[in-house]
């Protein structure tokens, strides 16, 4: 037996993971000291969440600790199946090296079963697209870790991602941008396009004037770059924004008509991140 797991941080909506047969790790964040598990939309109040951030609420995340992925992983390595976790991008938490010593100590314990992690170095759906697509890969690979893990390996650097983040000042919370350069990016209106590179990490990919010039700059990427790869679906999320989300929508259906697309909501643990007013586009690509 095989069971295939991921987590929070990819944002795969939750009755997406539920059809799929999905085991889902909660990733944390704390909202004015009160620390909850993202639960992929079943029960977050995600407008009450991002009017929290605008009001001056002190929004953190973090990893778990080793208890929390022993407790998680045992029941699975005690009747000896085989786990492959498809999780976040390594390079955007510490939270990997509990988990490692969790697994270490397991395997151990439990020589039996076998544990792969495989690094999708992505965040969102992001990662969330390549979960959906290798769960439908190992449901109809009758299970197979081996070769799911190769299919993820295949499609790694074929995911697209790009956010327009509203107002910089949530960036400079999370400390990827000073806040004397976020106030004068504010001023000037600046709205920076982030993606996710080859290396795992989120990087600014270009800087526009204004919200309009910002989201037709990132569609146009989605138009240069937007490869249909085993029908997978185009995915929009927004942080309170569905003006935004409904503007690239109608562009992305005019653009590629045959195309599902999904519409959901940024979640709070990358929301802590980016903010309030974040837009963003992920779909399969020719190459990050």
């Amino acid at each position: 037996m095989a069971v295939l797991f991921c987590d929070t941080d990819c944002e795969l909506w939750y009755t997406t993971a539920r059809d799929l047969g999905l085991k889902v790790i909660g990733m944390p964040y704390t909202v004015n000291g009160e620390e909850k598990l993202y639960d992929l939309g079943e029960n977050t109040d995600f407008v009450g969440f991002f009017n929290q951030m605008k009001a001056g609420a002190t929004v953190t995340t973090s990893g778990l600790n080793f208890d929390t992925y022993y407790e998680i992983f045992e029941p699975y390595f005690e009747k000896g199946e085989d786990i492959l976790y498809i999780a976040f991008s390594s390079k955007m938490s510490n939270t990997f090296e509990p988990m490692q010593k969790a697994v270490d100590e397991l395997s151990s314990k439990y020589p039996s079963a076998s544990f792969r992690r495989f690094d999708t170095l992505n965040i969102s759906m992001g990662a969330g697209l390549m979960v959906y697509m290798a769960a439908k890969f190992f449901n109809e690979n009758g299970g197979d870790v081996d070769k799911t893990y190769n299919y993820l390996d295949s499609i790694l650097n074929n995911i697209g991602i790009y956010f327009v983040v509203d107002d910089l000042k949530y960036l400079a919370r999370g400390g990827r941008l000073s806040p004397s350069k976020a106030a004068f990016g504010n001023l000037m209106q600046l709205k920076p396009i982030l993606r996710v590179g080859e290396s795992g990490e989120i990087d600014v990919y270009s800087k526009q004037q204004g919200s309009k010039k910002a989201l037709k700059f990132m569609v146009d990427e989605f138009k240069k770059k937007y490869k249909d790869i085993d029908n997978a679906p185009i995915v929009i999320v927004g942080a309170n924004n569905d003006k935004a989300v409904e503007e690239v929508k109608a562009q992305v259906e005019e653009f590629a008509p045959d195309a599902e697309i999904w519409t959901q909501p940024v979640g709070p643990v990358i929301g802590a991140h980016c903010g309030p007013g974040t837009c963003g586009i992920i779909f399969t690509s020719v190459s990050r």
